[in-house]
């Protein structure tokens, strides 16, 4: 069997694309998983993921429009799942102790991963894809599948729980890490 130079051409093309896609967008989407779950390593595994199956379903994303919203939805909700999955993880974690080799954290990052971390996975979503993405609150209604009012309701809860959180912080400390969960800051952190 042959196949027709135009099919390859096509195949090519759609390749490039797919390519470019995840060059351009990766790392920061990394970034905004990590913030979400305050893992790297789990932010990696669950955007790796997402587009293994983006690349499965790429004609269908890309005729649909930018597939973006959908590749970081996917990678939101593997991640929430491996959330289920952490406790065991931890618990073998305090068995066999921490590896020698993981780096530092400046005590402002640790604080807001931590402060991050406390409130409810919704809350969190909301914060993350507004506040670290920049996105409006209509896209996170429609990305995460509800109004505009919820995702308000949520990103105030969080303000006022983060505020709290985070003061004991500001008040012990004369610096702040700015880069903590910029897009940069969050994938560069390793």
């Amino acid at each position: 069997m042959t196949t027709r130079p135009e099919a390859v051409d096509r195949a090519a093309d759609r390749a490039a694309e797919f390519d470019a896609f995840y060059a351009a967008t990766a790392k920061r989407l990394v970034a905004t998983v990590y913030a979400m779950t305050g893992d790297l390593a789990e932010a990696e595994d669950a955007v790796q993921e997402a587009y293994v199956r983006a690349w499965q379903r790429w004609e269908r994303l890309t005729r649909a429009g930018d597939p973006l919203p959908w590749v970081r939805t996917v990678a939101s909700r593997l991640a929430i799942s491996a959330w289920r999955r952490t406790r065991s993880r931890l618990r073998a974690q305090f068995r066999h102790g921490v590896a020698a080799d993981v780096p530092e954290l400046s005590p402002d990052r640790v604080a807001l991963v931590e402060a991050l971390r406390e409130l409810p996975p919704q809350q969190r979503q909301a914060v993350v894809l507004h506040h670290l993405l920049d996105l409006p609150v209509e896209q996170v209604a429609e990305e995460t599948g509800t109004s505009n009012g919820a995702v308000r309701t949520r990103l105030s809860r969080a303000r006022k729980a983060l505020g709290a959180r985070l003061s004991d912080v500001t008040d012990t400390t004369d610096t702040t890490d700015t880069t903590a969960f910029t897009a940069e800051g969050a994938a560069h952190h390793g």
